[in-house]
């Protein structure tokens, strides 16, 4: 019998139906990876429409824009972070900066305001990043994880996990001279490595073709002020890599 036949009212209507229900289900599927992945409610921005044409897409981050990388970041919840922050803490400074400071995650104050470095470890930041000639406008300051632990604890490895993707992306699109990192966990993230920050620090090491100076975090000088010459030390380094 011919095909032709057989396209009656009621075989139309299965076929629809079964495209409806396929539809509906890949569609139901989408919105459960979204919701997974931090995405409540849609935003039809042009700038959310342009990462939506890229997805299936070969990736390419080399030409992403701080924006486009807080835009997709969102209102992240992507680890159990999320739960008790005020604020994203995203970054800030020069979104072109030969120099990036970054730090280990937020503080009270930082959440507060969603700014980086702005409590009493910032303040002494902003003095070192004087000492050297430079202003917190002309450097970019962001931190290994976006959001405060409660207490201020140590970051745990599945925050850092779900969080550095994000700075590695922000770090291709500001692409630094030099990288500071300020502390342990930034350091160990940067580098790969275990070693503590006592051992790192003092020379520079590689990150993706990036100079890397790790040094104490401004916290611990204010703990122990002692150590302090030995960043001074780090900083002339610093100086003399940026020819400044």
């Amino acid at each position: 019998m011919d095909g032709h036949y057989l396209q009656t009212p009621i075989l139309r209507q299965m076929s629809y139906k079964i495209d409806f229900d396929t539809t509906l289900e890949e569609l139901c599927e989408t919105f459960r990876f979204l919701s997974e992945n931090g995405c409540h409610g849609f935003d039809c921005s042009k700038e959310s429409l342009n990462i939506m044409e890229s997805w299936g897409h070969k990736e390419d981050l080399s030409s992403e824009t701080l924006d486009m990388i807080r835009i997709d970041l969102g209102e992240c919840r992507r680890c159990r972070l999320w739960e008790s922050r005020k604020n994203i803490v995203f970054g800030a400074g020069d979104f072109h900066a030969r120099l990036v400071f970054v730090g280990e995650g937020p503080g009270y104050d930082e959440d507060q305001k969603g700014e980086p470095f702005i409590g009493a470890a910032g303040r002494l930041l902003t003095k070192i990043i004087e000492a050297i000639n430079y202003t917190r406008d002309q450097v970019y300051i962001c931190n290994i994880i976006k959001c405060r632990p409660p207490g201020n604890r140590n970051p745990l490895p599945d925050e850092i996990e779900a969080c550095f993707p994000y700075l590695k992306r922000q770090l291709v699109a500001i692409k630094p001279d030099i990288i500071c990192a300020l502390g342990t966990f930034a350091a160990q993230t940067l580098l790969e490595t275990k070693q503590p920050i006592s051992k790192l620090k003092g020379r520079f090491h590689d990150y993706n073709g990036i100079r890397v100076l790790p040094t104490y975090h401004p916290a611990y000088l204010l703990r122990n002020p002692d150590k302090k010459r030995d960043v001074w030390e780090d900083m002339k380094k610093l100086m003399k890599a940026l020819g400044d």
